[in-house]
């Protein structure tokens, strides 16, 4: 399914929005181009994305692991928002209707030791048992998750190239950005929906992006 982005999710923030702690709102792509599960089921052209990034992106393996693999140093979290948003949509993907209500968000960078960001993170959560899978809020979700020895299926159904004001400021790259929207499940039933954005730094370790 392709995403239905709420285009309010798509607000102009100031720099002190985008580098602060507190965000407003999370920061959604303003897409360019938006590819469904086909795309994800059969890849891209390599001259819209290379071989490297395709692997990044639509590999079904955990982020946090390939950016240590890439960078050669452990990935940490910067947790800056957890909210309760109750039965909003919140202007996400429409896969969020499998996540009951009521619903917490939760927005991350992903960052080297030495501070790198790497990549940015919002991820929706039922609110009545998000506690069960992030007793540690400071952990990669991944990491959360495989420490609980949870069983999960990373479940790719969005593609996303675009551009965000808020994460040139954020990444201090330029963009477009590409991104990508999963569900993860857990015993047959979704666990957390995630929109992941990489930030094109990760060039100096996967090469162009096309």
């Amino acid at each position: 399914m392709t995403a239905n982005l709420n285009s309010q999710a798509n607000s102009d923030f100031t720099e002190s929005e985008a580098t602060g702690d507190l965000p407003k709102k999370w920061y959604c792509l303003k897409p360019l181009w938006e590819g469904g599960e086909e795309s994800v089921k059969q890849g891209l052209p390599h001259q819209q994305l290379a071989p490297t990034w395709q692997i990044l992106l639509l590999g079904d393996g955990s982020p946090t692991r390939h950016l240590k693999l890439l960078t050669g140093e452990p990935t940490e979290v910067d947790v800056i928002e957890m909210s309760l948003i109750g039965e909003k949509k919140d202007g996400a993907p429409q896969d969020i209707k499998f996540i009951p209500e009521p619903r917490l968000r939760r927005q991350v960078w992903l960052r080297t030791a030495s501070g790198q960001r790497l990549a940015y993170a919002t991820s929706w959560w039922d609110a009545n048992h998000v506690d069960e899978y992030l007793q540690n809020r400071s952990l990669p979700v991944w990491e959360s998750l495989s420490r609980s020895h949870t069983e999960l299926y990373r479940d790719i159904q969005g593609l996303y190239y675009g551009e965000s004001k808020a994460l040139e400021l954020a990444f201090e790259e330029k963009g477009a950005f590409w991104g990508r929207h999963y569900l993860f499940w857990h015993d047959s039933r979704p666990l957390t929906l995630i929109y992941e954005v990489f930030s094109p730094y990760l060039a100096k370790y996967l090469g162009k992006m096309s």
